[in-house]
């Protein structure tokens, strides 16, 4: 797989599991929905890069390359590390594809307006072989439905959690959401049009 060495390289055995696992999910998933395989598995292998790092080490290398963050990264090394490994494939591993950048760079919080790549590497992240929370079959089990019904309920799963911890959630998650639950409503109207259609009689 391209890049795994560098995973290996840089990530403990337990997160470099975590990453391989995520790139053969995402790579599934991307035939599934019609995303690019290639760059599904790319990205999943690379999307945790500098998930071990210090926060003395992610804030040098963000300062160092003149990276813009917000008070909502800074909160949050779980957010921090999906911002610096974005950067960390352009600056030192000289990717220029951003559909990849950008899988890597909203794994964590999602948004608005999501490519299918990113949408589908955000829920190999959630579902990956190795994940054992509470829930997770319950998504495993949407993935292979839709992605309109797994998406809201990992987006749901991710702002539940983080009011329970009381940390920080990214606007992004929330835009993320809301998008996701009126395209559902918009859908579900559009269906019950079609089906309340009266139908011209037979003869």
């Amino acid at each position: 797989m391209l890049y795994q060495s560098v995973a290996k390289e840089m990530l403990s055995s337990k997160r470099y599991n975590h990453c391989v696992n995520v790139a053969k999910t995402a790579g599934r998933l991307a035939v599934k929905y019609g995303a690019s395989r290639e760059k599904a598995k790319i990205s999943g292998i690379l999307h945790d890069l500098t998930k071990e790092w210090t926060n003395f080490e992610h804030m040098k290398f963000i300062t160092e390359n003149n990276i813009p963050i917000t008070r909502y990264e800074i909160a949050s090394k779980k957010l921090l590390h999906a911002i610096t490994c974005s950067f960390y494939l352009q600056i030192v591993l000289k990717i220029r594809d951003f559909d990849i950048i950008n899988a890597v760079r909203f794994h964590t919080t999602a948004r608005k307006g999501m490519s299918m790549l990113e949408k589908v590497v955000f829920i190999a992240d959630f579902i990956s072989a190795e994940r054992n929370f509470n829930g997770v079959n319950k998504l495993r089990m949407l993935a292979e439905r839709s992605m309109e019904s797994v998406m809201p309920e990992a987006l749901s799963f991710s702002i539940v959690e983080l009011v329970d911890e009381k940390k920080v959630i990214h606007p992004d998650t929330f835009e993320a959401y809301n998008e996701v639950i009126f395209e559902n409503l918009e859908r579900a109207k559009f269906l019950s049009g079609i089906n309340n259609h009266p139908r011209k009689p037979k003869n």
